[in-house]
């Protein structure tokens, strides 16, 4: 059950490799900081040698402890994030990744675990953006969300009008309804009762004091405000406000989230581009099926992204 939590906890919270040196690699990476009331939330800016109004891509990571780089305390180093920067880069295209608050350089922006709130996330997303703008060496924001981040994302650009949106890996049912159908059959019988009950309970905003110590790393009382912030967006009914070009993209060897959430989003608007990438797992590297195989990739930083990702990113930029 310890492996089952790990990965519902990383969900809650052939190929190319774009990398060289840097001496011969013909972008530059920079820090930049965005100051919030409760803290600096800090950021990689990576941009391509004569970049004169190039499009930037702004990166949004997944949940639970992902920092920037696509990279997790929770045994997850694949590099993915960066590894998208430096693919990005080769074709002219800026990219911006961060800390989200509470994690790695950017963890003091979070006051507590209790404190946080999914509109937190959102509203970050929206200052960054409103940075960009304001900086003449951009055109064509766009904004990428992995995982969690594809909700995220999605919210922001409602409220923070950008170029288009790119949707990774991302669920298409609220988080309640994906972590019920998650813990179905995974758990035993007392426990998938106790945590249908918390569900029930949280979706209508209410809290539980008394959680069974084996459910405590998803529904620990300090989470749950969190929780219940999350719960109350479906992807699905937020895609549909979006009015800008929108690109979906899912691969069928996730063990995390499944091709059956990008077509949720796809439902939710038509006006999408939906893409399946075959063997693609949800760490965005080449993968089979099998758990432990797929998981292996989890803690491959130099293995390439699954070429067919950056591809269609950069088709949906530059078309």
């Amino acid at each position: 059950m310890k492996k089952i939590i790990v990965i519902l906890v990383a969900l809650l919270f052939s190929q190319i490799s774009f990398a060289q040196d840097n001496q011969s690699r013909n972008y530059q990476e920079s820090d930049l900081t965005l100051t919030t009331p409760t803290g600096s939330i800090y950021g990689t800016l990576t941009i391509p040698n004569g970049c004169q109004k190039c499009p930037i891509v702004i990166i949004i990571a997944g949940s639970g402890p992902t920092d920037r780089n696509g990279n997790s305390i929770a045994g997850v180093d694949a590099n993915s994030y960066k590894m998208i920067s430096e693919g990005l880069a080769q074709e002219g295209i800026a990219t911006l990744r961060y800390d989200k608050r509470g994690i790695a350089a950017s963890k003091d922006a979070m006051t507590g675990e209790k404190d946080i709130r999914f509109e937190n996330y959102i509203d970050d997303v929206v200052l960054w953006i409103q940075m960009i703008k304001r900086d003449d060496r951009f055109k064509n924001i766009y904004v990428l969300g992995h995982s969690e981040g594809s909700l995220i994302g999605i919210v922001a650009a409602e409220r923070e009008k950008v170029k288009g949106y790119i949707s990774v890996s991302g669920i298409g049912d609220s988080a309640d309804k994906t972590l019920r159908e998650q813990l179905k059959n995974k758990l035993p019988i007392y426990l998938m009762v106790a945590s249908n009950k918390i569900l029930d309970s949280l979706k209508v905003g209410k809290t539980v004091e008394n959680v069974d110590k084996n459910l405590m790393s998803i529904y620990r009382p300090s989470i749950q405000p969190y929780l219940i912030s999350w719960f109350k967006y479906d992807p699905s009914v937020e895609i549909a406000k979006l009015k800008i070009p929108i690109l979906i993209l899912q691969g069928t060897t996730d063990i995390q989230v499944t091709p059956k959430d990008a077509q949720k989003l796809w439902e939710g608007n038509k006006n999408a581009k939906l893409v399946i990438i075959e063997n693609m797992n949800h760490v965005l590297k080449e993968s089979p099926m099998d758990q432990k195989a797929n998981l292996e990739t989890y803690k491959k930083p130099t293995l390439p992204l699954k070429k067919e990702l950056l591809e269609e990113i950069i088709r949906f930029i530059h078309k």
